[in-house]
């Protein structure tokens, strides 16, 4: 098994030995799983080309690593706990011999449809468990899964089946979320009125939603299932072969498939699980993303099952029955370690503290955050009113394409700052750059965020694009992987996230992050939440436009609270700093997921209020109307 880093001086040796030598440290934790033939090579790999290989040569089946690896240790252990999204319908625990069982028999399926090794499955499914199974089953046997998250659009799902050329879409009738049924099969019927590959549809009953089947192509999973063998032995793979293919959305462009192949990513996703979050025998994880983003891949599926972990998995939303939800099912599981967004956190903090009051949460020992820098308001009120100020927060950075984490603290082990995600994980080899390249060394400096040598996770290319993935990573510095970020290295050599280079503002020459801007704006006691984003101005070459949510109103109004937050912002980072408009809004453009839109809310500063393009992966699109309106009443005004 991997071990587990248990002191600061135990991570301190640890990344200095990853550093030193890289490919020895890589090739030691990597002995720890089960190989059919171990690698020839640790590691090739060339960042102008750019071509990364690990572990060449090497052949394995990920699947042996989560079930045969455990299957005489952990068989009764409960592998995925599945809390559904109206929690007084019947939960449902899968066992590590259970699920064994279950990816056994659908891989037989998958073989039935006449899929093999190398095939491009898509799936579109609600948070069920068969989700998790049907991953696990096009693993087994060698086919590439694209999992599309099931709020997307139909056209938004037909682009992503069309560039993967997927053979089979696997999904279910309808979804729950809330108090909403999502219609996911008629969705998919639509997407597949533009698509020329898919041969078959493969359907979960879930809602038990009235839906069109197509003789020949649709078929139902109780359907197959009962007629499927549970004897399968998994197909052997290459250590390089292609795992699965994950789209990100462009604001201009198609979305990217990003590439992550089976040795390296499995390795990367547990060592970084295991360490990241403490992990230890007979803790229960919940992770709170949907899997149809990497946080889930990596970290509800792949991460914690091939550590022998007990993973989560929620069907529904923080807020039904009511906004108290996570904290029930805390209570309820007994959970160790919560992993969630702070887009999450700001919005249950919005909602009132008696939700989280009366709930007792003492089993929890880790919390974390994903997706963005969690601001200080939000980072405090999670540790004391969630983690009851005895949980360390371990305030995670990574990407789609980083395959895991890449920068955090380990939990109890390196000591937390808000707003910071402190230092790399060992084998991250992290260096800040200036605007044309330059090495920014030392400490208490602010650039642009490369990583310098390859780690296992990170991916290989854009599927069918490698000229789009050099491009969009490696050719902006030579030799590095751009990550797209800004950064700020402090005194201690922490690392503070800034956001997206296009999301940190240049004003007058001084650059400042985004999320800079927006922590100070949340301090002001009537808002709840912010986005802030740079529009052209004539003098400063950017201005400071800020998108807020407020509470009630003082009794000075609107100017009364713009002018607040003005010198609230004055008053923590200084007159730079200081918002040029304000706009009050009812609330943000929000995907599904939970992250903020922020080019809609660029276009809308600069004065365009027509061309947003695809807002389909809205959760409210009506709310980009109603800023638009203001807007626009504000600037006739």
């Amino acid at each position: 098994m991997i071990n587990k880093i248990a002191t600061l001086g135990g991570y301190i040796h640890e990344y200095q030995k990853s550093v030193a030598n890289p490919q020895d440290f890589w090739s030691q934790i990597a002995e720890s799983f089960y190989w059919r033939k171990k690698w020839d090579r640790v590691l090739e790999w060339d960042f102008k080309e750019p071509e990364i290989k690990w572990f060449i040569n090497g052949k394995l089946n990920i699947t042996e690593n989560i079930f045969e690896r455990h299957q005489f240790t952990r068989g009764d252990q409960p592998a995925i706990i599945w809390e559904p999204n109206n929690p007084k319908d019947d939960n449902r625990t899968l066992t590590y011999f259970e699920l064994f069982t279950e990816v056994k028999k659908f891989a037989n399926v998958l073989l039935g449809l006449g899929i093999k090794k190398g095939d491009r499955i898509a799936i579109y499914m609600p948070m069920v468990p068969e989700l998790a199974i049907s991953m696990l089953a096009c693993a087994r046997i060698g086919a590439i899964h694209s999992v599309v998250f099931a709020g997307f659009s139909a056209n938004s799902l037909a682009d992503r089946i069309n560039d993967a050329e997927a053979k089979l879409v696997l999904t279910s009738d309808g979804g729950f979320r809330g108090s909403k049924i999502t219609p996911i099969k008629e969705i998919v019927d639509e997407a597949l009125e533009s698509c020329t590959t898919v041969e078959s549809v493969v359907m979960v009953q879930r809602t038990h939603t009235k839906v069109n089947v197509k003789d020949g192509r649709d078929f139902w999973w109780h359907d197959l299932m009962n007629y499927a063998s549970d004897n399968n032995k998994a197909e052997e793979m290459d250590a390089e072969d292609m795992l699965f293919i994950l789209y990100t959305s462009g604001s201009t462009d198609k979305p990217k498939g990003i590439v992550h192949t089976i040795g390296g990513y499995m390795v990367y996703s547990a060592y970084s699980f295991k360490n990241v979050f403490q992990y230890s025998d007979g803790d229960i994880y919940f992770c709170s993303a949907d899997i149809g983003w990497i946080t889930g891949h990596s970290y509800i599926v792949y991460g914690p099952l091939l550590c022998g972990a007990t993973s989560l998995m929620f069907e529904g939303i923080p807020t039904y029955p009511d906004a108290g939800r996570y904290w029930d099912i805390v209570d309820k599981y007994k959970v160790n370690q919560f992993y969630t967004a702070p887009t999450a956190i700001r919005s249950l903090i919005a909602l009132g503290q008696e939700f989280v009051e009366n709930r007792k949460m003492d089993s929890l020992k880790v919390l974390g955050t994903v997706g963005e820098p969690i601001n200080e308001e939000a980072w405090h009120w999670y540790h004391d009113h969630v983690g009851g100020n005895k949980c360390p927060i371990v305030d995670t950075w990574w990407q789609t394409e980083t395959g895991g984490i890449a920068i955090s603290p380990l939990a109890g082990i390196i000591p937390t700052k808000p707003s910071f995600a402190t230092l790399p994980l060992p084998g991250i080899q992290p260096i800040i750059v200036d605007a044309e390249g330059k090495e920014l060394p030392g400490k208490s400096v602010e650039g642009n965020l490369c990583i310098k040598y390859p780690w296992p996770g990170i991916l290989r290319t854009v599927y069918k694009d490698h000229a789009r993935f050099k491009k969009t990573y490696f050719s902006s510095y030579e030799g590095l992987y751009f990550t797209g970020d800004g950064v700020k290295r402090d005194e201690d050599g922490y690392y503070r996230i800034l956001g997206r280079v296009d999301d940190v503002i240049n004003v007058s020459g001084h650059r400042m992050g985004t999320a800079e801007v927006e922590n100070a704006i949340n301090e002001h006691p009537l808002v709840n939440e912010s986005a802030v984003v740079g529009y052209p101005h004539p003098i400063k070459g950017q201005g400071i436009y800020a998108y807020v949510v407020c509470g009630e109103l003082s009794a000075g109004g609107e100017p009364g609270i713009t002018d607040s937050i003005k010198k609230g912002v004055t008053k923590i980072i200084g007159p730079i700093a200081k918002p040029d408009k304000i706009l009050l809004v009812d609330s943000l453009p929000k995907t599904r997921s939970g992250k903020i839109m922020r080019r809609i809310l660029r276009k809308i500063a600069e004065g365009d209020y027509d061309n947003f393009g695809d807002i389909s992966t809205l959760l409210d699109t009506s709310v980009v109307e109603q800023i638009v309106e203001r807007a626009q009443n504000k600037a006739q005004n």
